[in-house]
């Protein structure tokens, strides 16, 4: 199906939210908060689990913020960043099979998937993490 006038805007909002999920940080951001029950971080938590700098880190949380991938919320001085739709969750699911099925002629980098945050595979089939 060709695109449209009708379409064109919507693969294009498609496009950006892959822009936006675009970088190692930002996934890894993305997979602590989706292996947290409540799926949500403080920024304490994210620096820790990231090692990235605190400044990087904060790009990289208003790119999520803007693309409506993640919200925060302000009690006193702790940020917490929380996902915006249980879907962000499953998106991650699904990248993580396709990168084990990716990966699966390679071992060692197979075998290094199990050290990635666990993931909740929800109602999704395919195996492991």
């Amino acid at each position: 199906m060709p695109t449209t006038a009708t379409t064109a805007p919507l693969y294009a909002i498609k496009a950006e939210l892959f822009r936006s999920l675009a970088h190692p940080t930002r996934i890894q951001v993305l997979e602590v908060l989706s292996a947290d029950a409540s799926h949500a971080a403080s920024v304490s938590r994210l620096l820790t689990a990231t090692g990235a700098e605190a400044s990087a880190l904060s790009q990289h949380l208003a790119v999520l913020k803007r693309a409506g991938v993640v919200t925060s919320t302000r009690t006193g001085n702790a940020v917490v960043y929380r996902l915006s739709r249980p879907l962000v969750a499953e998106l991650l699911v699904v990248a993580r099979a396709f990168l084990r099925e990716t990966l699966s002629a390679s071992g060692a980098q197979l075998a290094a998937t199990d050290d990635l945050p666990p993931l909740s595979e929800g109602h999704l089939g395919g195996g492991g993490s």
